[in-house]
């Protein structure tokens, strides 16, 4: 599972207005006051007529701490206290030089200047600083998410970042929520408990469906006897804090939804600790996005980040899915088209030679209906062997072509394949080079055969009559490799790798020059040898044959027999 826990928190939020009220007028009152009961216990002044710039050190003070209410509070407590207790007459708001009067107010707004000028700069750097960590959050979430391929494990991201992120703020836990293939809302990553423990109450569902909807944040209370009713705006409302005091903390459910412009992509359903003293009683999610508060602009571009998730995971799927289906067509059209010149050909052959025999106007002698009965026979294995190359392509991508191994030895598998393909060789010259101790290899005795059938009939089509077909055995350490290799006019070399492709037929010039197989195949015959080498535990590969030429090599292990390596 992925781990978020490198995210730094956000600050938390600020507690009641009231509270900070109170404390920053006590801090400026008794500031103010401490200040003015040093400069009357020191008798400092009027020995020192400006010594009222002292109060700027407090107004400083509680500007870069506490901000611009406390600094212009602290101006005017300061301003009324050297009034009263300093300048005479003593503790009267009454001043009988002008001078004095002109200098309290010099004071009093430099004070106030210096205060705003000083909360400005501090709001500024703290604002700063928030971006900057705000900044490097939503970096390192993209960062991470783009690392990620699965959506199981961005989406987990997400999930642990909103909790790691906005802990402060009382989150506790998160979900995300999105559509299944039959439009139902399903959690698909979360926190707190294992994916098959998450289930979501009959109130949750109706909410995030209502919340996927129309777009909106909803909440319940993560109490039952709260979220018994039935009707879902009774509980699909932005659930208002109360602040009375002495109530005890509770947890509430927020739905909120993720947005890809005007598109809802999923719920984020998140469990916090809702504090009467921590937030304001006028709290309101949705409010916030509509009017957003530069402490919660951030969430909601969190948020955004999540959803550009799951929409660019949704787009990569349309798009694999597109790209599925534009393949899917070309192997159907190659299919066809193949399928339906390798059928009729045979077809028609067959058609000929039977519609001949049936003239009942033309006396055939033995010999030519013997020609006709051996064409329809050819041409029939043919059509026997495009059947079977279909079946076994698709049984090969289904899985379902499993070899029956036995041990069997390689010089009589091929001696016999041979046998079997005298009436198709015509005579064609057939060179073996075969050491005498090959030893026996485990096989699937019908797959084998198949494959360099194969093998031997790709060579016999596409070489000139008198060409001759090399076929050799050796071993290579724990391996044995059956070369199939010709004289024919070899492979481009763009086109060795792709020889053994479904459908794939290599385009020869010299098929003019009267092949055997001037036609062109379906491109089935090497996809299957592959495919039954390959589940064998070999492979199979073409080269091109030095003098001219190509080669077909399969290599098939040795193995073991009975705990012995042969």
């Amino acid at each position: 599972m992925a781990s978020v826990t490198h995210f730094p928190p956000i600050e938390a939020r600020e507690g009641p207005r009231w509270r900070r009220y109170l404390i920053d007028s006590t801090l400026s009152i008794a500031g103010a006051l401490v200040v003015t009961g040093i400069i009357d216990a020191l008798h400092l002044y009027p020995r020192i007529p400006n010594i009222s710039v002292i109060y700027l050190l407090v107004v400083l003070t509680l500007a870069s701490t506490r901000g611009r209410y406390s600094a212009v509070l602290a101006s005017v407590v300061a301003f009324l206290a050297f009034d009263f207790f300093l300048v005479p007459p003593l503790y009267l708001f009454t001043i009988n030089r002008v001078e004095e009067w002109l200098a309290l107010f010099v004071f009093l707004a430099t004070a106030i200047l210096t205060g705003q000028l000083a909360s400005a700069l501090r709001e500024r750097a703290e604002q700063a600083a928030r971006r900057e960590r705000e900044t490097r959050i939503l970096f390192e979430l993209v960062h991470v998410t783009n690392r990620e391929d699965d959506l199981e494990h961005q989406l987990s991201i997400i999930a642990h970042g909103v909790v790691e992120v906005f802990a402060p703020w009382g989150v506790q836990d998160s979900a995300l929520l999105l559509p299944d293939g039959k439009g139902r809302l399903t959690v698909q990553a979360c926190t707190r408990q294992p994916m098959e423990q998450q289930a979501l109450s009959s109130d949750e569902q109706s909410t995030a469906a209502w919340v996927m909807e129309h777009g909106q944040t909803m909440g319940l209370y993560d109490d039952p006897a709260l979220t018994s009713q039935k009707s879902i705006p009774s509980v699909l409302r932005v659930i208002v804090h109360s602040s009375v005091a002495g109530r005890s903390p509770r947890r509430t459910i927020r739905m909120l939804p993720l947005k890809m412009g005007q598109q809802v992509v999923g719920v984020l359903r998140l469990r916090i600790l809702h504090d009467p003293q921590q937030f304001d009683k006028e709290s309101n999610w949705e409010v916030e996005r509509e009017r957003p508060d530069p402490r919660t602009t951030f969430f909601w571009t969190f948020l955004d980040q999540a959803a550009s998730v799951i929409e660019r995971a949704r787009l990569r799927r349309e798009s694999v899915h597109m790209e599925v289906l534009q393949r899917t067509d070309a192997l159907r059209v190659a299919l066809l088209s193949s399928v339906s010149h390798d059928l009729r050909t045979p077809l028609s052959s067959i058609k000929a030679a039977a519609s001949s025999l049936l003239q009942e106007d033309v006396q055939w002698d033995d010999e030519a209906r013997r020609s006709f009965a051996l064409s329809i026979e050819r041409e029939a294995d043919r059509l026997n062997r495009l059947v079977g190359n279909l079946l076994d392509m698709s049984r090969i991508e289904g899985g379902a072509l499993k070899p029956e191994k036995e041990w069997y030895p390689l010089n009589a598998l091929l001696h016999e394949v041979l046998e079997h393909m005298q009436p198709t060789l015509q005579g064609r010259v057939v060179n073996m080079h075969l050491p005498g101790n090959l030893p026996q290899v485990e096989l699937d005795y019908v797959q084998m055969d198949q494959v360099l059938t194969n093998l031997i009939e790709n060579a016999f089509l596409y070489t000139p009559p008198e060409s001759p077909i090399d076929i050799s055995v050796h071993r290579e350490g724990a391996q044995i490799v059956i070369s199939v290799a010709d004289r024919g006019p070899g492979i481009p070399s763009s086109d060795l790798e792709r020889v053994f492709d479904k459908f794939y037929r290599v385009h020869l010039k010299q098929h003019n020059a009267g092949y055997p197989g001037y036609h062109t195949g379906s491109g089935l015959g090497l996809a299957v040898c592959k495919g039954l080498v390959e589940a064998h535990g070999g492979r199979i590969w073409a080269e091109n044959r030095e003098g001219g030429g190509a080669i077909f090599q399969v290599a098939l292990p040795v193995g073991k027999k009975e705990g012995i390596l042969v």
